[in-house]
């Protein structure tokens, strides 16, 4: 059986979750511990990866790397990747425009092969199961599927075209994200008036709808630092397919708010909406 050697690129919250999962499968797996936080070196830790001191080692010594890093410096590291010589699998797993995929993947050939990755659903922990969506060369998706089989990480293939994962994935978060923003423009204008219990009594009667789950908004707010780029690429997205994409640009401007509650948790609805309401 191929137990290739991987990297992960970096560890957050998904990427360590999605690398401990690799490891079933995997000889080792790696990443740079090289200025990083004593969160990511914890994160790390608890997922059992196997640090490197520089980028160029974990290079060097990987068979596939994962690039699962915020959107906004995707394409600045898989430069670097490139630059570095990389002849390995590199698994594009950010929430970025099929376009960009692409770029990415013009960039890093013909030494390196892209598979363009998003991963839809949770972090795979306590009993979570994400998917993991593959494009790419059939041979390369192949590897990606047996490294995560048996793993809480579900695999699906969508063929053989880079940007076909890139364009789902923000196809799901531009309405799963953008979503929780009118949730928390709505609870903030009820409870500017005095209606926020009422507007929830309302909601509740509504089991399907985000509107009935308020507390979902201090963790949007904690996740705006990520969301607001990722809905940024879609906006792009939407852009280049010629439809209007004005409505998520504004919902990452809204996120823009709460950028300084980065990964906050003990953020409250109250302290969330208080934020808000803070140009």
């Amino acid at each position: 059986m191929d137990q290739p050697t991987v990297g992960i690129l970096h560890p957050g919250s998904m990427g360590a979750a999605v690398a401990a999962c690799a490891a079933v499968n995997a000889a080792e797996v790696l990443w740079c511990e090289a200025g990083r936080s004593p969160a990511s070196v914890a994160r790390a830790e608890q997922a059992g990866l196997m640090p490197v001191p520089t980028l160029r080692e974990l290079l060097d010594r990987s068979d596939i790397v994962i690039s699962l890093c915020p959107s906004a410096v995707a394409e600045d590291l898989a430069r670097d990747i490139a630059e570095s010589g990389f002849t390995g699998v590199y698994v594009e797993a950010n929430a970025i425009n099929p376009e960009r995929a692409q770029r990415i993947a013009a960039l890093l050939g013909p030494d390196a092969t892209v598979v363009d990755g998003g991963v839809v659903g949770s972090p795979p922990v306590g009993g979570k199961t994400p998917t993991l969506y593959l494009s790419g060369p059939a041979a390369e998706t192949e590897r990606i599927e047996a490294l995560f089989a048996g793993s809480a990480v579900r695999t699906a293939v969508l063929g053989t075209e880079v940007g076909k994962a890139s364009a789902l994935k923000l196809a799901y978060a531009s309405f799963q994200k953008t979503s929780r923003v009118l949730v928390a423009l709505a609870v903030g204008m009820a409870r500017e008036h005095g209606v926020d219990q009422e507007l929830l009594e309302v909601a509740a009667r509504r089991t399907d709808s985000y509107l009935s789950e308020p507390q979902y908004v201090a963790k949007t707010a904690s996740r705006a630092w990520r969301w607001g780029p990722e809905l940024e690429e879609a906006a792009d997205a939407l852009a280049a397919a010629g439809l209007p994409p004005e409505m998520l640009r504004a919902a990452a401007s809204t996120l823009a708010r709460w950028n300084d509650a980065k990964d906050a948790r003990e953020l409250t609805l109250a302290d969330a909406l208080d934020r808000l309401a803070q140009p």
